[in-house]
């Protein structure tokens, strides 16, 4: 075996693999052959080579048992010199003969190797600026978190009036130009608080005073800054029917409301787990901030060159995060891709930097988790990856859609990166 480093963080590999060694392949060719060609008087699989090979010549077969040699061979080759190779190799067979040693040549990706610039000065400005950064909490922010919480609790209430502003409606509307429907300008059961301005302008003011069970027809032009250009500023026919009218009532902000919540003793105790609550997701985005203003400064200090495959790789990683996102809204991707009038090939170039980006980042903080000789304990591993494996109901759900050795490096990537981070934090 010869091991040659190409450019682009690549590696050739040239191995001869002796003829008391791949051999036996041949007799693995024939069985395979044997299994899907019918033969009259053979049971499946059982057909001397003799015969097969007058089937499919002695070339098909060497060529089978050579590509069933080399596919057993590679990995053992790049196990025992400790090449990190990534993806699939391009494999070539320089020399094939039967009864002659096996010849064959592999190119393959490896993890690029990383040379970085002194960066710790660069963190620790970021360090020092974001420790003037606190997580202060205001009045105003806790009474905006309680209004909220009291509207979510709304009661609805039906009433026979006509419609005013803070209540709850429900409405079919048609909307035409020129007496004919536009695309996508009719709905049923449409709900609406009146007061919301949520609508374009003047439809709800056009719509109050209605009655259940009433219609109405009017006119009403659509803004100049309207997102459907061929709609902006045009005027427009509206068909409306009145389908349910309820009065809202917001319940009190006091003592009782908080006490009816479960836990709190008084308002004030709400208020208290209200702020904590607020002064935590500031913390976490402050954290987040942080970590993402180091990761900008490990990128600038690392030199690498990336290979190809490494990119296509992350970059279908990040249609697939795109495409899970998508799908917790109730949409298929492709059905959002049409929606947003771009493809695949449009994504992964657009995306092109960004995936750059994110391999830097990964390969920097991997060199930096070596250099601190940091490692997670297997125990470790496990206790995390049982959280998440508590998601699932049974064993047989787990089976069906968890990769455990995938999910395994996963979480002991993650759990690397949270220990490098919380290093670099204290310099």
């Amino acid at each position: 075996m010869t091991i040659k480093k190409l450019d682009n963080s690549q590696v050739e590999i040239k191995v001869s693999i002796p003829w008391e060694k791949w051999k036996n392949f041949l007799d693995e060719a024939v069985r395979d052959f044997s299994k899907d060609i019918k033969l009259e008087g053979f049971r499946p699989g059982k057909a001397p080579r003799e015969i097969i090979e007058k089937k499919v010549g002695s070339e098909a077969l060497l060529n089978s048992a050579a590509e069933k040699a080399v596919s057993k061979d590679y990995p053992k080759a790049v196990e025992k010199e400790k090449i990190n190779a990534i993806g699939s190799p391009k494999i070539k067979v320089e020399f094939l003969k039967e009864g002659e040693d096996l010849k064959y040549t592999a190119v393959t990706a490896v993890i690029p190797e990383v040379k970085m610039q002194p960066w710790q000065k660069e963190v620790g400005k970021v360090n020092k600026d974001f420790s003037r950064k606190k997580a202060e909490v205001s009045e105003d922010e806790v009474d905006v978190e309680l209004k909220k919480i009291a509207t979510s609790r709304t009661k609805f209430i039906t009433v026979n009036r006509g419609a005013g502003s803070g209540d709850s409606v429900r409405v079919d509307f048609q909307v035409s130009r020129s007496g004919v429907p536009i695309e996508g300008g009719t709905a049923s059961d449409h709900n609406l608080i009146l007061g919301s301005n949520t609508f374009i302008p003047g439809f709800e003011d056009k719509i109050a005073g209605m009655k259940e069970g009433e219609e109405k027809k009017f006119d009403l032009n659509f803004p100049e800054s309207y997102h459907d250009k061929s709609l902006a500023g045009k005027k427009a026919g509206f068909k409306v029917k009145m389908k349910l009218v309820q009065k809202r009532e917001i319940p009190e902000i006091n003592d009782s409301f908080a006490q009816s919540l479960g836990r709190f003793k008084n308002l004030d105790d709400l208020k208290k787990s209200i702020s904590e609550g607020i002064r935590k997701e500031k913390e976490i985005k402050i954290k987040e901030e942080r970590r993402g203003k180091i990761t900008e400064k490990l990128i600038e200090k690392t030199e690498v060159v990336l290979p190809e495959i490494l990119i296509h790789e992350e970059l279908h990683k990040m249609i697939h995060e795109l495409e899970s996102q998508v799908r917790a809204m109730g949409m298929e991707l492709d059905k959002y891709l049409e929606g947003i009038k771009k493809t695949k090939d449009d994504l992964e170039k657009d995306w092109r930097p960004q995936a750059e980006k994110r391999l830097k980042a990964a390969l920097a903080l991997g060199e930096i988790a070596k250099d601190l000789r940091i490692n997670v304990e297997n125990e470790k591993v496990e206790e995390e990856m049982n959280k998440t494996l508590q998601y699932y109901k049974n064993v047989k759900d787990v089976e069906k859609n968890i990769d455990m050795k995938r999910l395994y490096d996963y979480t002991k990537a993650m759990l690397v990166n949270e220990a490098v981070f919380e290093n670099l934090e204290k310099m």
